[in-house]
């Protein structure tokens, strides 16, 4: 038995027949779930005309739909980057989205 076995509680035995395996939506995409070691090595100047850019994509991406709301917000993540008065990185940004995708994927943070 596996841990991953263990965490459905031993309610089912075959996961595909009752629904509880669910695949990782990041890997359905093909997006490898590991973080570059090099990818928070890089600096991001504050740049007011990227990040007022990237602010103006996010609103104009921004709808009534979840997922319109979610890319501008991700969106408006980003440009956090260049932004002097944000402490943020590109790890704890794709972190961040990788949560959220998890939670979405799971059908919200109330079951």
């Amino acid at each position: 038995m596996t841990d991953a076995d263990d965490d459905d509680g031993g309610m089912a035995s075959d996961g595909a027949a009752s629904g509880d395996d669910r695949e990782d939506p990041l890997a359905a995409a093909g997006v490898d779930p590991v973080v570059p070691e090099d990818a928070g090595g890089g600096e991001f100047a504050a740049d007011e005309e990227v990040r007022e850019f990237l602010r103006e994509v996010a609103e104009d991406v921004r709808g009534d739909s979840s997922e319109s709301k979610q890319l501008s917000a991700i969106l408006y993540r980003v440009s956090d980057l260049y932004d002097a008065g944000e402490e943020t990185s590109p790890e704890e940004i794709y972190l961040n989205v990788r949560h959220i995708m998890r939670i979405k994927s799971e059908g919200g943070l109330r079951r």
